[in-house]
């Protein structure tokens, strides 16, 4: 018999720190995983599929993405089935909306810029209730020498030297859009440290472990164990083959939006 087949776009935020990631593995808790378990028990069957328009590592939080929901023979009232589906998901995550797309839409292709924050203070610890948001730097950081550094990184380069394990055939070469170093006023709580700082950088996508280990080099920067010119080589891999030692813990980092094509906002 003929199956009519639905396609459903969901835009959707979660709090990370308790999940090892996006993407379904076995033995542990991801994101992926709860939200196909509450599907499951929303619909009462098992007869669909999920895909993200990105992944996201171990306690890495999601201000606004998307994931496609692909159903057989069910078209869903799609007010209704947001109120239950939130009821039921965990307090951590939340759909944000839901709209129904054609075959044709592609979750994969279908983001044109991406946009992570990296939050971080630096000095005395902080309090515990911050760990979720932000990484502490226990020394001081030149942040004005933050903020010349991380200029260079706009623009188009080959990225090698930050992506993780990169393989044979791996396109390393992209562009940034924005990248900047800014006092943090966006997310504020009355246990956050008096002063802290976001990392932005704005692009149409970024590697695995690309943004963690940018920040890796700017805190380098601050701390006054690397330079300006060392930056500039890292972006140059065909001369200098370099392999930065410093990753940023991930509790740090936000994927705070997902700009659709225009055709799918």
């Amino acid at each position: 018999m003929f199956e009519k087949r639905f396609y459903y776009l969901i835009k959707f935020q979660y709090l990370g720190f308790r999940y090892h990631g996006w993407q379904k593995q076995p033995d542990v808790i991801t994101v992926q995983r709860m939200i196909e378990r509450t599907l499951a028990y929303v619909l009462e069957h098992k007869n669909f599929k999920i895909l993200a328009s990105g992944r996201t590592d171990a306690k890495v939080s999601v201000q606004q993405s998307y994931f496609e929901l692909f159903l057989k023979d069910e078209d869903i009232d799609g007010d209704l089935f947001l109120d239950t589906f939130n009821a039921n998901l965990p307090q951590d995550i939340r759909a944000l909306s839901i709209k129904k797309v054609d075959k044709a839409f592609n979750i994969m292709d279908a983001p044109v810029e991406k946009e992570y924050l990296y939050i971080f203070a630096h000095g005395s610890k902080n309090h515990p209730f911050a760990a979720p948001f932000m990484v502490t730097i226990p020394e001081q950081l030149n942040i004005k020498a933050i903020q010349k550094a991380v200029q260079l990184f706009e623009g188009t380069h080959d990225f090698k030297s930050y992506t993780y394990k990169p393989k044979i055939g791996t396109q390393t070469i992209g562009t940034i859009k924005k990248a900047e170093v800014v006092v943090n006023d966006l997310y504020t709580a009355s246990f956050f440290p008096t002063e802290s700082f976001i990392f932005r950088v704005v692009g149409k996508g970024f590697k695995r472990h690309q943004v963690r280990l940018m920040m890796g080099a700017l805190i380098d920067i601050g701390l006054k164990s690397i330079d300006q010119d060392f930056i500039r080589r890292t972006l140059d891999p065909e001369k200098y083959s370099i392999k930065l030692e410093r990753i940023a813990p991930s509790s740090g980092l936000i994927l705070q939006r997902v700009i659709l094509d225009k055709d799918y906002e």
